[in-house]
């Protein structure tokens, strides 16, 4: 898939969970694609919560891969 589509992809996840994000006080930015990770930021109140990791891997994670299959990981840069 195109370096573009995957990046599209990844905005649509993206936007899917960011309602639930912005409910709790925080946000997600997307900083990168490489190779097959993604790394993002989480925001305000995501970046302080002590579950983030959960809801990185559970939540952010798993919808990125829903939308793009081939991204294998997703690590928050703090």
């Amino acid at each position: 898939m195109a370096t573009a589509d995957i990046r599209n992809n990844v905005e649509k996840a993206l936007e899917e969970i960011r309602p639930f994000l912005v409910s709790d006080g925080g946000n997600i930015k997307l900083l990168s694609i490489e190779d097959d990770t993604v790394k993002v930021q989480l925001e305000g109140a995501c970046s302080g919560c002590s579950v983030n990791q959960m809801t990185l891997k559970n939540g952010v994670e798993a919808t990125i891969k829903k939308y793009a299959p081939e991204i294998k990981e997703v690590i928050n840069v703090a």
